[in-house]
Order: structure tokens, then C-alpha cells, then sequence
């Protein structure tokens, strides 16, 4: 059995313990973050709009990616210690959505986390991204809240009745 485990800044404490609880312990975990690209992006392309395309070395959207991996390393890190067991760590860049939906395509269960609204039940508990991989995730998802859950009294009220 292998399992996804979204790594996520803010929200990847429960994915862990989530992973911890519910994986099997013969199962194959792997820790997922994905670094997307429009931070880089819009400095690389600020710079070639503001001080033209020479001097590469003083592009400032290289060393936003250098530090987006060392975070994205130093993330992963601290999720491997709080699994406490083996588990393959894995980094990835590119549209969020799409790259967890890629990663998960050959898993038996990937686990993640609300990452919108949390202070209410309701469809706007998760973040667009979050929303795009529970909707086309290739395997079963289990989706945890970060903190505990709110209670049924906040879910939205329904909609009007038609006549």
C-alpha cells in the first residue's frame, strides 16, 4: 500500500498524524510538497521587465527558487521526524493542483488537509487547489482538518426552496 501525504505549509501537522494513524505500518508513505512557480515566475519576470533581460546572475527569481526548495526541504524534514518511520520525501514544482493529482496516481489512499474557511463546516473549507485534487484525485482521499472542527451549527443554512 502507498500513501500520499500533502505536505503543506500550515496544515501538514495533521496530515502526519493523520498518516500515522490511519496508514498501515507495512505501508509505503510518501511526504508530498509542491513549490509552485508563480513567486519565481513573477520575480524572474519582474526583473526582465524592469532591468532587462542581461546580467542573469542578478536575477532575483533564482534565489526565490533556491529558497523555496530549502524551505520545501527543511518542511519535508520536520514532517519525516513527526512520521517517526520510514518514508520517502518528495519534492516537486508546477501548479499545485495538478502536480498532487500527478503524484497520486499510482497511491492507494492520499491524505490532505481544508486549507480555506476553516472557521465553519461547508464547501468553503477548502482553498481552490484543495478543492481541484479532491475532485479529480486518481485514488480514495482522506481529508482532515487542521485543528479540530467546527461545530454543525456553522454549516451554511439551505438553499431556498424552489416551487
Amino acid at each position: 500500500m502507498t500513501v500520499v501525504v500533502w505536505i503543506a505549509e500550515g496544515t501538514w501537522p495533521a496530515c502526519v498524524d493523520a498518516a500515522r494513524a490511519h496508514a498501515p505500518q507495512d505501508a509505503e508513505v510518501v511526504l508530498l510538497h509542491v513549490s509552485g512557480q508563480d513567486v519565481p515566475g513573477v520575480a524572474h519576470g519582474a526583473f526582465a521587465g524592469l532591468l532587462g533581460r542581461g546580467h542573469r546572475e542578478r536575477d532575483p527569481g533564482t534565489r526565490v527558487e533556491h529558497l523555496a526548495a530549502g524551505s520545501a526541504r527543511q518542511l519535508l524534514d520536520a514532517a519525516a521526524d513527526r512520521l517517526g518511520r520510514p518514508c520517502t520525501r518528495l519534492e516537486r514544482s508546477g501548479h499545485t493542483e495538478r502536480e498532487v493529482v500527478a503524484a497520486a496516481e499510482d497511491a492507494d489512499l492520499l491524505v490532505l488537509a481544508r486549507d480555506g474557511d476553516r472557521t465553519r463546516l461547508g464547501p468553503r473549507s477548502l482553498g481552490p487547489a484543495t478543492r481541484f485534487v479532491v475532485d479529480h484525485a486518481p485514488c480514495p482521499v482522506l481529508l482532515v482538518w487542521p485543528e479540530p472542527a467546527p461545530g454543525a451549527d456553522t454549516l451554511p443554512p439551505p438553499p431556498p426552496r424552489q416551487r
